[in-house]
Protein backbone atom coordinates (compact mmCIF):
# COMPACT_ATOMS: atom_id res chain seq x y z
CA UNK A 1 0.00 0.00 0.00
CA UNK A 2 3.19 1.95 0.70
CA UNK A 3 4.60 1.81 -2.69
CA UNK A 4 0.48 2.94 -3.94
CA UNK A 5 0.47 5.57 -1.82
CA UNK A 6 3.43 7.74 -2.94
CA UNK A 7 2.79 6.77 -6.54
CA UNK A 8 -0.84 8.93 -6.06
CA UNK A 9 1.30 11.78 -4.57
CA UNK A 10 3.52 11.91 -7.49
CA UNK A 11 1.12 11.76 -9.99
CA UNK A 12 -1.21 14.45 -8.42
CA UNK A 13 1.67 16.48 -8.37
CA UNK A 14 2.22 15.85 -12.02
CA UNK A 15 -1.21 16.64 -13.42
CA UNK A 16 -0.75 20.26 -11.93
CA UNK A 17 2.08 20.93 -13.89
CA UNK A 18 1.25 22.92 -16.89
CA UNK A 19 4.45 22.91 -18.85
CA UNK A 20 4.25 19.31 -18.17
CA UNK A 21 1.03 18.55 -19.74
CA UNK A 22 2.16 20.72 -22.82
CA UNK A 23 5.33 18.60 -23.30
CA UNK A 24 3.08 15.01 -22.59
CA UNK A 25 0.14 15.95 -24.86
CA UNK A 26 0.65 19.01 -26.39
CA UNK A 27 3.74 19.88 -28.32
CA UNK A 28 3.67 15.95 -29.78
CA UNK A 29 0.23 16.58 -30.97
CA UNK A 30 0.75 20.07 -32.54
CA UNK A 31 3.83 18.91 -34.59
CA UNK A 32 2.18 16.05 -35.95
CA UNK A 33 -0.66 17.81 -36.90
CA UNK A 34 1.59 20.66 -38.48
CA UNK A 35 2.77 18.07 -40.81
CA UNK A 36 -0.82 16.36 -41.13
CA UNK A 37 -1.92 19.76 -42.98
CA UNK A 38 1.52 20.61 -44.72
CA UNK A 39 0.72 16.79 -46.55
CA UNK A 40 -2.38 18.46 -48.04
CA UNK A 41 -5.68 17.95 -46.02
CA UNK A 42 -6.51 14.78 -47.79
CA UNK A 43 -7.17 12.75 -44.96
CA UNK A 44 -10.23 10.99 -46.91
CA UNK A 45 -8.93 7.98 -48.45
CA UNK A 46 -11.97 8.96 -51.37
CA UNK A 47 -10.18 12.11 -52.08
CA UNK A 48 -6.90 10.29 -53.66
CA UNK A 49 -6.92 9.38 -56.73
CA UNK A 50 -3.71 7.41 -58.62
CA UNK A 51 -3.31 9.74 -61.96
CA UNK A 52 -3.63 8.69 -65.13
CA UNK A 53 -0.80 8.52 -66.81
CA UNK A 54 -0.22 9.45 -71.00
CA UNK A 55 1.90 6.86 -72.41
CA UNK A 56 3.91 6.94 -75.95
CA UNK A 57 4.70 3.28 -76.80
CA UNK A 58 7.03 2.40 -79.84
CA UNK A 59 7.32 -1.04 -80.99
CA UNK A 60 10.29 -1.53 -82.58
CA UNK A 61 10.70 -4.70 -82.99
CA UNK A 62 9.35 -5.39 -86.45
CA UNK A 63 11.19 -8.52 -87.72
CA UNK A 64 10.52 -11.21 -84.33
CA UNK A 65 9.74 -14.81 -84.32
CA UNK A 66 5.95 -15.72 -84.36
CA UNK A 67 4.53 -17.26 -81.47
CA UNK A 68 2.74 -20.64 -82.15
CA UNK A 69 0.29 -20.29 -79.40
CA UNK A 70 -3.95 -19.72 -80.21
CA UNK A 71 -5.13 -16.82 -78.97
CA UNK A 72 -7.01 -18.16 -76.30
CA UNK A 73 -3.96 -19.69 -74.80
CA UNK A 74 -2.81 -16.26 -73.70
CA UNK A 75 -4.58 -14.57 -70.62
CA UNK A 76 -6.69 -11.72 -70.83
CA UNK A 77 -7.87 -12.78 -74.56
CA UNK A 78 -5.03 -10.71 -76.06
CA UNK A 79 -4.07 -11.53 -79.08
CA UNK A 80 -0.18 -10.89 -80.12
CA UNK A 81 2.14 -12.95 -82.80
CA UNK A 82 5.20 -11.98 -81.14
CA UNK A 83 6.40 -11.65 -77.63
CA UNK A 84 7.08 -7.39 -78.57
CA UNK A 85 3.33 -7.78 -79.52
CA UNK A 86 2.34 -9.12 -76.27
CA UNK A 87 3.67 -6.59 -73.98
CA UNK A 88 1.69 -3.61 -76.05
CA UNK A 89 -1.35 -5.10 -76.14
CA UNK A 90 -0.77 -5.41 -72.40
CA UNK A 91 -0.57 -1.48 -72.10
CA UNK A 92 -3.73 -0.88 -74.71
CA UNK A 93 -5.59 -3.41 -72.55
CA UNK A 94 -8.94 -2.28 -71.31
CA UNK A 95 -7.79 -3.37 -67.68
CA UNK A 96 -5.13 -0.57 -67.96
CA UNK A 97 -7.20 2.18 -68.96
CA UNK A 98 -8.02 3.31 -65.74
CA UNK A 99 -4.06 4.12 -65.28
CA UNK A 100 -2.93 4.22 -68.39
CA UNK A 101 -3.67 6.22 -71.65
CA UNK A 102 -1.71 4.65 -74.71
CA UNK A 103 -0.67 6.24 -77.83
CA UNK A 104 1.39 4.64 -80.45
CA UNK A 105 4.52 6.23 -82.17
CA UNK A 106 6.50 5.50 -85.12
CA UNK A 107 10.16 5.88 -83.65
CA UNK A 108 11.93 6.21 -80.33
CA UNK A 109 12.74 9.98 -81.09
CA UNK A 110 9.23 11.16 -81.76
CA UNK A 111 8.46 9.45 -78.65
CA UNK A 112 11.33 11.24 -76.73
CA UNK A 113 10.50 14.47 -78.10
CA UNK A 114 7.01 13.67 -77.07
CA UNK A 115 8.01 13.47 -73.21
CA UNK A 116 10.25 16.80 -73.88
CA UNK A 117 7.42 18.56 -74.55
CA UNK A 118 4.98 17.49 -72.50
CA UNK A 119 2.47 15.68 -74.54
CA UNK A 120 3.20 12.81 -72.89
CA UNK A 121 4.71 11.45 -69.64
CA UNK A 122 6.13 8.11 -70.48
CA UNK A 123 7.92 7.00 -73.40
CA UNK A 124 8.30 2.65 -73.89
CA UNK A 125 10.57 1.90 -76.49
CA UNK A 126 10.74 -1.90 -77.42
CA UNK A 127 14.20 -1.77 -78.85
CA UNK A 128 14.35 -3.86 -82.70
CA UNK A 129 14.91 -7.93 -81.84
CA UNK A 130 13.50 -7.66 -78.57
CA UNK A 131 11.44 -10.94 -79.42
CA UNK A 132 14.20 -12.79 -81.25
CA UNK A 133 16.56 -12.16 -77.51
CA UNK A 134 13.64 -12.92 -75.51
CA UNK A 135 13.67 -16.20 -77.40
CA UNK A 136 17.17 -16.87 -77.43
CA UNK A 137 18.07 -18.54 -74.13
CA UNK A 138 21.60 -16.56 -73.95
CA UNK A 139 20.13 -13.35 -74.95
CA UNK A 140 19.43 -10.33 -73.12
CA UNK A 141 16.02 -8.51 -73.66
CA UNK A 142 15.40 -5.19 -73.04
CA UNK A 143 12.78 -2.36 -73.28
CA UNK A 144 14.21 1.64 -72.92
CA UNK A 145 12.20 3.36 -70.44
CA UNK A 146 12.01 7.57 -70.52
CA UNK A 147 10.12 9.72 -68.25
CA UNK A 148 9.18 13.15 -67.75
CA UNK A 149 12.40 13.99 -65.03
CA UNK A 150 9.74 16.80 -62.91
CA UNK A 151 6.94 13.78 -62.66
CA UNK A 152 7.37 11.16 -59.87
CA UNK A 153 3.72 8.95 -59.39
CA UNK A 154 2.45 8.34 -62.86
CA UNK A 155 6.06 7.70 -64.10
CA UNK A 156 6.29 5.58 -61.08
CA UNK A 157 3.16 3.81 -61.67
CA UNK A 158 3.70 2.72 -65.13
CA UNK A 159 7.23 1.32 -64.59
CA UNK A 160 6.05 -0.80 -61.45
CA UNK A 161 3.34 -2.12 -63.92
CA UNK A 162 5.86 -2.69 -66.66
CA UNK A 163 8.30 -4.56 -63.77
CA UNK A 164 5.73 -6.69 -62.85
CA UNK A 165 4.83 -8.07 -66.42
CA UNK A 166 8.10 -8.59 -67.75
CA UNK A 167 9.31 -10.39 -64.31
CA UNK A 168 5.89 -12.72 -64.86
CA UNK A 169 7.38 -13.24 -68.62
CA UNK A 170 10.52 -13.99 -66.89
CA UNK A 171 8.95 -17.77 -66.23
CA UNK A 172 8.92 -18.20 -69.90
CA UNK A 173 12.40 -17.69 -69.56
CA UNK A 174 13.16 -19.97 -66.82
CA UNK A 175 11.32 -22.74 -68.28
CA UNK A 176 12.96 -22.64 -71.67
CA UNK A 177 16.08 -22.84 -70.06
CA UNK A 178 15.16 -25.46 -67.92
CA UNK A 179 13.71 -27.38 -71.12
CA UNK A 180 16.84 -26.80 -73.12
CA UNK A 181 19.51 -28.12 -70.40
CA UNK A 182 17.06 -31.01 -70.40
CA UNK A 183 16.82 -31.79 -74.26
CA UNK A 184 20.02 -30.56 -74.94
CA UNK A 185 19.22 -28.77 -77.97
CA UNK A 186 18.92 -24.98 -79.33
CA UNK A 187 15.59 -25.32 -81.37
CA UNK A 188 13.07 -22.46 -82.00
CA UNK A 189 9.89 -25.04 -82.40
CA UNK A 190 10.78 -26.55 -79.14
CA UNK A 191 11.08 -22.70 -77.41
CA UNK A 192 7.90 -22.35 -79.63
CA UNK A 193 6.40 -25.21 -77.22
CA UNK A 194 7.10 -24.39 -74.02
CA UNK A 195 5.91 -20.64 -74.63
CA UNK A 196 2.67 -21.83 -75.79
CA UNK A 197 2.53 -24.78 -73.01
CA UNK A 198 3.48 -21.59 -70.44
CA UNK A 199 0.69 -19.56 -71.63
CA UNK A 200 -1.66 -22.54 -71.46
CA UNK A 201 -0.75 -23.13 -67.91
CA UNK A 202 -0.86 -19.49 -66.92
CA UNK A 203 -4.92 -19.36 -68.32
CA UNK A 204 -6.08 -21.76 -65.55
CA UNK A 205 -4.63 -20.03 -62.82
CA UNK A 206 -5.66 -16.35 -63.23
CA UNK A 207 -9.14 -14.74 -63.95
CA UNK A 208 -7.70 -11.93 -65.90
CA UNK A 209 -4.47 -10.42 -67.17
CA UNK A 210 -4.55 -8.13 -64.17
CA UNK A 211 -4.54 -10.71 -61.99
CA UNK A 212 -2.05 -12.96 -63.94
CA UNK A 213 0.71 -10.16 -64.36
CA UNK A 214 0.13 -7.11 -62.44
CA UNK A 215 -2.19 -6.58 -60.06
CA UNK A 216 -2.85 -3.08 -60.97
CA UNK A 217 -5.36 -2.67 -59.64
CA UNK A 218 -4.50 -3.09 -56.31
CA UNK A 219 -3.74 0.67 -55.45
CA UNK A 220 -7.35 1.39 -56.90
CA UNK A 221 -9.36 -0.77 -55.06
CA UNK A 222 -6.89 -0.48 -51.62
CA UNK A 223 -8.62 -0.38 -48.59
CA UNK A 224 -9.22 2.65 -46.97
CA UNK A 225 -6.78 2.00 -44.18
CA UNK A 226 -4.10 2.79 -46.97
CA UNK A 227 -4.81 6.82 -46.38
CA UNK A 228 -1.44 7.68 -48.02
CA UNK A 229 -1.94 10.79 -45.55
CA UNK A 230 -2.36 8.44 -42.51
CA UNK A 231 0.59 6.32 -43.86
CA UNK A 232 3.32 9.02 -43.72
CA UNK A 233 1.24 10.73 -40.13
CA UNK A 234 1.94 7.44 -38.73
CA UNK A 235 5.51 7.05 -38.35
CA UNK A 236 5.74 10.90 -37.26
CA UNK A 237 3.60 10.29 -34.37
CA UNK A 238 5.08 7.55 -33.28
CA UNK A 239 8.40 8.85 -33.58
CA UNK A 240 6.93 12.43 -31.53
CA UNK A 241 5.19 9.29 -28.92
CA UNK A 242 8.71 8.28 -28.49
CA UNK A 243 10.52 11.41 -28.36
CA UNK A 244 8.54 12.81 -25.47
CA UNK A 245 7.80 10.07 -23.69
CA UNK A 246 11.29 9.86 -22.76
CA UNK A 247 11.17 13.31 -21.89
CA UNK A 248 8.49 12.68 -19.31
CA UNK A 249 10.20 9.33 -18.02
CA UNK A 250 13.12 12.07 -16.53
CA UNK A 251 10.66 14.32 -16.14
CA UNK A 252 8.51 12.68 -13.75
CA UNK A 253 11.16 10.83 -12.18
CA UNK A 254 12.71 14.35 -11.50
CA UNK A 255 10.87 14.33 -8.52
CA UNK A 256 13.03 12.51 -6.35
CA UNK A 257 15.82 15.00 -7.05
CA UNK A 258 13.24 17.32 -6.02
CA UNK A 259 12.01 16.10 -3.05
CA UNK A 260 15.43 15.83 -2.01
CA UNK A 261 16.09 19.51 -2.50
CA UNK A 262 12.95 20.30 -0.63
CA UNK A 263 14.25 18.37 2.52
CA UNK A 264 11.03 15.95 2.43
CA UNK A 265 12.81 12.70 0.85
CA UNK A 266 15.32 12.81 3.65
CA UNK A 267 12.61 12.78 6.37
CA UNK A 268 10.38 10.03 4.22
CA UNK A 269 13.99 8.03 4.81
CA UNK A 270 13.74 8.30 8.59
CA UNK A 271 10.52 6.54 8.67
CA UNK A 272 10.29 2.51 8.23
CA UNK A 273 9.38 2.56 4.66
CA UNK A 274 12.50 1.21 3.06
CA UNK A 275 14.62 2.72 0.39
CA UNK A 276 13.60 0.45 -2.19
CA UNK A 277 9.67 0.77 -1.29
CA UNK A 278 10.39 4.29 -1.90
CA UNK A 279 12.03 4.13 -4.98
CA UNK A 280 9.60 1.29 -6.59
CA UNK A 281 6.72 3.68 -5.76
CA UNK A 282 8.05 6.95 -7.32
CA UNK A 283 8.81 4.37 -10.30
CA UNK A 284 5.35 3.66 -10.41
CA UNK A 285 3.86 6.70 -11.01
CA UNK A 286 6.77 7.58 -13.68
CA UNK A 287 5.33 4.24 -15.09
CA UNK A 288 1.40 5.22 -14.95
CA UNK A 289 2.33 9.03 -16.37
CA UNK A 290 4.07 7.62 -19.11
CA UNK A 291 1.28 4.65 -20.13
CA UNK A 292 -1.58 7.42 -20.06
CA UNK A 293 0.58 9.76 -22.30
CA UNK A 294 0.96 6.70 -24.84
CA UNK A 295 -2.39 5.86 -24.75
CA UNK A 296 -3.77 8.86 -25.05
CA UNK A 297 -1.41 9.91 -28.25
CA UNK A 298 -2.29 6.36 -30.00
CA UNK A 299 -5.91 7.15 -29.35
CA UNK A 300 -5.65 10.92 -30.56
CA UNK A 301 -4.04 9.73 -33.42
CA UNK A 302 -6.23 6.95 -34.66
CA UNK A 303 -9.58 9.06 -34.29
CA UNK A 304 -8.31 12.20 -35.62
CA UNK A 305 -5.55 12.00 -38.07
CA UNK A 306 -6.79 8.52 -39.27
CA UNK A 307 -3.83 6.38 -38.31
CA UNK A 308 -4.13 2.57 -38.38
CA UNK A 309 -1.68 1.43 -35.80
CA UNK A 310 -1.80 -2.18 -36.93
CA UNK A 311 -2.59 -5.59 -35.07
CA UNK A 312 -3.46 -4.65 -30.97
CA UNK A 313 -1.42 -7.17 -29.77
CA UNK A 314 1.62 -6.61 -31.79
CA UNK A 315 0.29 -2.81 -30.34
CA UNK A 316 0.70 -3.72 -26.69
CA UNK A 317 4.12 -5.21 -26.91
CA UNK A 318 5.64 -2.04 -28.84
CA UNK A 319 3.62 0.14 -25.60
CA UNK A 320 4.61 -2.33 -22.80
CA UNK A 321 8.62 -1.95 -23.96
CA UNK A 322 8.40 1.76 -24.87
CA UNK A 323 6.52 2.52 -21.60
CA UNK A 324 9.64 0.41 -19.26
CA UNK A 325 12.18 1.49 -20.90
CA UNK A 326 11.11 5.48 -20.93
CA UNK A 327 10.28 5.07 -17.28
CA UNK A 328 13.18 3.28 -16.09
CA UNK A 329 15.48 5.91 -18.64
CA UNK A 330 14.45 8.51 -16.29
CA UNK A 331 15.38 6.75 -13.28
CA UNK A 332 18.87 6.21 -14.56
CA UNK A 333 19.13 9.46 -15.65
CA UNK A 334 18.48 11.34 -12.92
CA UNK A 335 20.88 9.09 -10.54
CA UNK A 336 23.55 10.13 -12.13
CA UNK A 337 22.15 14.01 -11.75
CA UNK A 338 23.03 16.05 -8.20
CA UNK A 339 20.63 17.98 -8.67
CA UNK A 340 17.68 19.27 -10.71
CA UNK A 341 19.65 22.46 -11.73
CA UNK A 342 21.56 19.58 -14.00
CA UNK A 343 18.56 18.90 -15.38
CA UNK A 344 18.55 21.36 -18.35
CA UNK A 345 21.59 20.03 -19.32
CA UNK A 346 20.24 16.67 -20.04
CA UNK A 347 16.81 17.96 -21.52
CA UNK A 348 19.02 20.24 -24.05
CA UNK A 349 21.42 17.85 -24.42
CA UNK A 350 21.76 13.77 -23.91
CA UNK A 351 17.90 13.74 -24.09
CA UNK A 352 17.34 15.76 -27.55
CA UNK A 353 20.55 13.72 -29.43
CA UNK A 354 19.43 10.91 -28.26
CA UNK A 355 15.97 11.10 -29.39
CA UNK A 356 16.54 12.79 -32.53
CA UNK A 357 19.19 9.56 -33.63
CA UNK A 358 16.03 7.34 -32.44
CA UNK A 359 14.28 9.33 -35.15
CA UNK A 360 16.41 8.98 -37.83
CA UNK A 361 14.58 6.14 -39.14
CA UNK A 362 11.39 8.41 -40.01
CA UNK A 363 12.86 11.29 -41.39
CA UNK A 364 14.84 8.44 -43.81
CA UNK A 365 12.77 7.22 -45.83
CA UNK A 366 13.68 8.48 -49.42
CA UNK A 367 17.35 8.56 -48.45
CA UNK A 368 19.89 5.85 -48.18
CA UNK A 369 22.17 7.16 -46.52
CA UNK A 370 19.67 7.95 -43.86
CA UNK A 371 17.90 4.84 -43.86
CA UNK A 372 20.87 3.10 -43.35
CA UNK A 373 21.31 5.10 -40.29
CA UNK A 374 17.68 4.32 -39.42
CA UNK A 375 18.36 1.07 -39.49
CA UNK A 376 21.75 1.06 -37.47
CA UNK A 377 23.01 3.70 -35.61
CA UNK A 378 19.62 4.76 -34.57
CA UNK A 379 19.42 0.77 -32.65
CA UNK A 380 22.36 1.92 -30.48
CA UNK A 381 19.64 4.12 -28.12
CA UNK A 382 16.27 2.95 -26.50
CA UNK A 383 14.38 5.39 -28.50
CA UNK A 384 15.22 3.95 -31.83
CA UNK A 385 14.46 0.61 -31.25
CA UNK A 386 11.05 2.19 -30.00
CA UNK A 387 10.26 3.81 -33.10
CA UNK A 388 11.50 0.67 -34.98
CA UNK A 389 8.38 -1.05 -33.39
CA UNK A 390 5.59 1.68 -33.46
CA UNK A 391 6.59 1.74 -37.58
CA UNK A 392 6.47 -2.33 -37.83
CA UNK A 393 3.11 -2.69 -36.25
CA UNK A 394 2.12 0.28 -38.47
CA UNK A 395 3.94 -2.00 -41.52
CA UNK A 396 1.52 -4.80 -40.44
CA UNK A 397 5.09 -6.93 -40.04
CA UNK A 398 4.93 -10.14 -38.10
CA UNK A 399 3.83 -10.42 -34.38
CA UNK A 400 7.58 -11.94 -33.62
CA UNK A 401 8.93 -8.70 -35.04
CA UNK A 402 7.20 -6.68 -32.15
CA UNK A 403 7.88 -9.50 -29.27
CA UNK A 404 11.64 -9.40 -30.33
CA UNK A 405 11.78 -5.50 -30.23
CA UNK A 406 9.84 -5.52 -26.90
CA UNK A 407 12.75 -7.72 -25.67
CA UNK A 408 15.08 -5.69 -26.55
CA UNK A 409 13.67 -2.92 -24.93
CA UNK A 410 12.95 -4.93 -21.74
CA UNK A 411 16.94 -5.68 -21.63
CA UNK A 412 17.34 -2.13 -21.73
CA UNK A 413 14.57 -1.81 -19.02
CA UNK A 414 16.53 -4.37 -16.78
CA UNK A 415 19.77 -2.14 -17.40
CA UNK A 416 18.51 0.92 -16.37
CA UNK A 417 16.46 0.35 -13.74
CA UNK A 418 19.16 -1.73 -12.05
CA UNK A 419 21.90 0.81 -12.25
CA UNK A 420 19.17 3.91 -10.71
CA UNK A 421 18.13 1.82 -8.18
CA UNK A 422 21.78 0.94 -7.20
CA UNK A 423 23.08 4.39 -7.60
CA UNK A 424 20.04 5.95 -5.63
CA UNK A 425 20.09 2.82 -2.72
CA UNK A 426 24.02 3.78 -2.78
CA UNK A 427 23.39 7.70 -2.37
CA UNK A 428 20.76 7.47 0.17
CA UNK A 429 21.99 4.91 2.35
Amino acid sequence: MKIIDIAIKDLLRSTRNAIALVFMFGIPILVTGLFYFMFGRIADQESFELPRTRVAIVNLDQSAPHLQASSAAIPGGIKASTMSELVVEVLQNEDMRELIDPVRYPDAAAAKKAVDDGEVQVAIIIPAGFSSQFSDPYGEASIEFYQDPTLTIGPEVIQTILNQFMDGLSGVRISINVTLDQAGVTNFAVIEQVIERYLEGMEGRSEDLAETFLETRAAGNAPKAANPVALIIGPIMAGMMVFYSFYTGVASAESILREEEDRTLPRLFTTPTSHTTILFGKFLAVFITVLVQIIVLILFGRYVFGIQWGQSGSLAWIIAGTVLTASTFGLFVNSFLKNTKQGGVVFGGVLTFTGMLGMMRVFGVNSPSATLLGDTVSLLVPQGWAVRGFIYVIDAQPASEAQITFLVLAAWSILFFSIGVWRFGKRYT
